[in-house]
């Protein structure tokens, strides 16, 4: 963040995958334990392979929580985790940038586990994905170029593709191989990729939009990982600084931003640097997704100066949209009646994130 906001997320210790093990000497930490231990190095974290002790862990026997200590200190969540059966392990690897792990659970499908954090089930992905796709694209009239920052397992362009008004669909994803992997194991969302209107950009998505025309994109959805080492960069203000280049006059911009439970110092903090960015409008909504941290996640949506942008009333309603409440799949989420609730926000949060209540331009509620 701007100023130094942030950087408490990490510590120096992990950044080269290295601590002290109190005599002065260094160890390695295993690539997945880095997180964990980021907020609590002096615990020796104990985990599976790809499974950080933090969001995810596998469920325990008496007799082996007789004999193992877990230590639930991931930074973004400290002092809890999400406990899921695990049936079967499909797939375990390690990409150049982060260690990969699908599985087979007992009750929600299909799971694509990141760096030890749950990125989306078979059962509940519908939320995230068909909300952080509609609540932008159905409050512009006609979008017809879109962009998609992170996204590789292909579910956020499955969404985008119910819109037949879009033209042109560009993703820049940094890591081919979550892309291969979602295309073996969720079909189901890697559909995104077969559309035609989609272009497919492996490689660091600040570098792309530094070099994409000004003005290209109606609409930028930010599919990103949390703000935790290589992608805090992602919540900072260059960053956002770039998109609003990158969208025409009333483009709009939506951003995963975390839980209102757990995160509301780095709410604060993307929306202070959101209003310096975006000169149109700044609202703040959430969805509920069981398997993500708290149970909700937030969206950050943003639009340039320009045509106004009034993002708590589609104006592009899904439902009058042909063929699109069955393309690919039948919506199981979002509806006009959903995307007006998402802005509805409890007491708690306006009197935690105070740039929730203090802009002249922004169409938050008072």
């Amino acid at each position: 963040m701007e100023g130094g906001a942030g950087r408490g997320l990490e510590c120096q210790k992990t950044m080269d995958g290295k601590a002290s093990n109190g005599n002065g000497s260094e160890k390695a930490i295993p690539s997945c334990c880095l997180k964990a231990r980021a907020s609590a190095p002096e615990a020796e974290a104990k985990c599976h392979s790809t499974v950080v002790s933090g969001w995810f862990s596998e469920s325990q026997s008496r007799s082996e929580k007789a004999s193992k200590k877990v230590y639930f200190n991931n930074p973004m969540w400290p002092g809890e985790a999400h406990s899921l059966k695990v049936e079967k392990i499909l797939y375990k690897g390690k990409s150049e940038f982060q260690e990969i792990l699908v599985f087979e659970s007992s009750t929600y499908g299909k799971v694509l586990v990141l760096d030890g954090i749950i990125q989306l089930s078979e059962k509940d992905e519908c939320a995230y994905q068909e909300m952080i796709a509609h609540l932008p694209l159905c409050s512009i009239p006609s979008p017809k170029t879109v962009l998609v920052v992170g996204g590789g397992d292909g579910g956020v362009l499955r969404e985008v593709s119910r819109h037949p008004s879009v033209e042109h669909i560009d993703i820049c994803e940094i890591d081919k191989m979550v892309v291969d992997v979602s295309k073996k194991f969720f079909p189901q969302l890697s559909v995104g990729f077969q559309d035609p209107r989609v272009h497919l950009h492996i490689g660091d998505a600040t570098e792309f939009l530094r070099h994409a025309p000004k003005g290209k994109y109606d609409a930028v959805i930010v599919d990103s990982s949390d703000p935790v080492g290589p992608a805090q960069e992602l919540v900072e203000k260059p960053f956002f600084e770039t998109i609003a280049r990158a969208l025409r006059p009333g483009g709009v911009l939506c951003n995963m931003a975390e839980s209102m439970w757990l995160h509301t110092h780095l709410i604060q903090d993307m929306i202070s640097v959101c209003r310096e960015t975006f000169k149109g409008s700044v609202n703040y909504a959430w969805a509920s997704v069981p398997t993500y941290p708290s149970g909700v996640i937030g969206f950050l949506l943003c639009s340039t100066e320009g045509p106004p942008v009034d993002f708590k009333n589609p104006v592009n309603s899904i439902e009058k949209l042909e063929g699109a409440l069955k393309h690919k799949r039948e919506l199981r989420f979002y509806n006009s009646e959903m995307h007006s609730a998402a802005f509805a926000l409890p007491p708690f949060l306006r009197r935690e994130v105070s740039a929730l209540c203090h802009s002249s331009t922004s169409t938050l509620p008072r």
